[in-house]
C-alpha cells in the first residue's frame, strides 16, 4: 500500500471519507465519535444508514448534547437516484454552517442494479458538493460486501478511513470515469410489450401503458406512481429526446413491473434528476426528478446511440 497514514481528521471545504468497518463496535464507536464531534462543534448531523444500525447508534447518541437527524436508508435509498437531493437538501437547511452526514447507500442483500447506481452516486457526490463545505462520511461493511464493491469504494472516495487511520485513495479517479464504468450492458428481458411512440402521441401510449400495468401485481396507488412516471420519461423523449421513443413493457422478479425508455437522447449532466431541479427548469430536469421520486430503482444508461431509462416497481 503506498497510502500515507494520517491523523483522523481532514481537512479541506468538502470532505468525503469511505469507512471500511468490520464490526458493529467498530461501526458505533467511529460514526458515534463522527457525531458527537459535529454536535461539539454546533455543526448539523444527519446519520442516513439501514434499520439495524440506525436503531444502534439512536440509542448510542441518545445522550448526545444536541440534535441529529436520522433516516432509515432502506426507505430513503431504496431507489439510489434520490439520496443525494435528501442529502443536498439537508446541507441546504443549515447554509451558514458545514453539514456533517453520514450516508450508507450500499449494504448486504443490495442487487447487482442497485449498487450500480449506488457507486454511481457515490461518484456523483464529489461533483455535486465540490468546493462546499461539508463532510459526507460512508460507512462499508469490507466482512459482508463483495470485493468489488469494496475496490469501488476506493474509486469514489478521495479518503479511506480504516483501523484508525486516515488517508488518501490511491485508487480514486474522477466521478464521470465511474459513472461511465457504470453504464454497463442491461440484461435483456424475455418477453416485452413494446410501444413506439413520437409527438402527438403521448396520450395514446399512456393509454397502452395503463391497460398492461392493470394486468400486474401492482397495487392501484403503485400503477398510478409508475404510469406517471411514464408518462414523465417519454415526454422527455419527445422535447428532449430527438422526438421520439420507444417504450418496453414487462414483469420482473417477484412481480415486479418495469418499464424502460429508449430515445435518441443525452445525458448532459449526470446530476439531472438526482439534484432537486429549479422552479423554472425547462431541461428536463423535472421529469427525471419525478422519475426518481416514483420509481423504487431507476437504471441509466448513457451511449453514444441514445439514453435509456429503466423503471422498477414492486408490489
Amino acid at each position: 500500500m503506498t497510502e500515507t497514514a494520517r491523523p483522523l481528521v481532514s481537512t479541506g471545504p468538502f470532505v468525503h471519507p469511505a469507512l471500511f468497518y468490520r464490526t458493529t463496535r467498530e461501526y458505533v464507536e467511529t460514526v458515534g465519535a463522527f457525531a458527537r464531534a459535529a454536535l461539539a462543534a454546533d455543526e448539523p448531523c444527519l446519520i442516513a444508514v439501514p434499520t439495524d444500525p440506525l436503531e444502534v447508534l439512536r440509542s448510542a447518541l441518545d445522550d448526545a448534547d444536541g440534535d441529529v437527524e436520522f433516516v432509515d436508508m432502506t426507505v430513503l435509498g431504496r431507489n439510489p437516484g434520490r439520496i443525494l437531493a435528501a442529502l443536498q437538501g439537508f446541507a441546504d437547511r443549515h447554509p451558514d454552517r458545514p453539514a456533517r452526514i453520514v450516508g450508507e447507500p450500499i449494504w448486504a442483500g443490495r442487487t447487482h442494479a442497485e449498487i450500480l447506481e449506488a457507486t454511481r452516486h457515490e461518484a456523483l457526490i464529489n461533483t455535486a458538493f465540490a468546493r462546499r463545505g461539508a463532510t459526507i462520511l460512508c460507512p462499508y461493511d469490507v466482512t459482508a460486501l463483495p470485493e468489488s464493491v469494496v475496490a469501488d469504494a476506493r474509486r469514489t472516495h478521495p479518503t479511506i478511513w480504516d483501523d484508525g487511520e486516515d488517508f488518501a485513495s490511491t485508487a480514486y479517479v474522477d466521478p464521470a470515469v465511474v459513472s461511465a464504468d457504470c453504464d454497463q450492458p442491461l440484461p435483456e428481458p424475455g418477453d416485452a410489450t413494446v410501444l413506439a411512440y413520437s409527438a402527438g402521441q403521448l396520450a395514446q401510449v399512456r393509454r397502452q401503458a395503463d391497460a398492461w400495468l392493470r394486468s400486474t401485481a401492482l397495487p392501484s396507488a403503485r400503477r398510478g406512481d409508475l404510469l406517471l412516471a411514464i408518462g414523465e420519461a417519454t415526454a422527455n423523449s419527445v422535447a428532449h429526446g430527438g422526438g421520439s421513443g420507444t417504450l418496453r413493457l414487462w414483469t420482473g422478479a417477484n412481480g415486479a413491473a418495469v418499464a424502460e425508455v429508449c430515445d435518441g437522447g443525452q445525458l448532459s449532466d449526470p446530476l439531472v434528476g438526482r439534484s432537486r431541479p429549479r422552479l423554472a427548469s425547462t431541461d428536463g430536469g423535472r421529469g427525471m426528478w419525478m422519475v426518481h421520486q416514483l420509481c423504487d430503482l431507476v437504471e441509466i444508461r448513457a451511449t453514444g446511440q441514445g439514453l435509456t431509462l429503466r423503471l422498477h416497481m414492486t408490489p
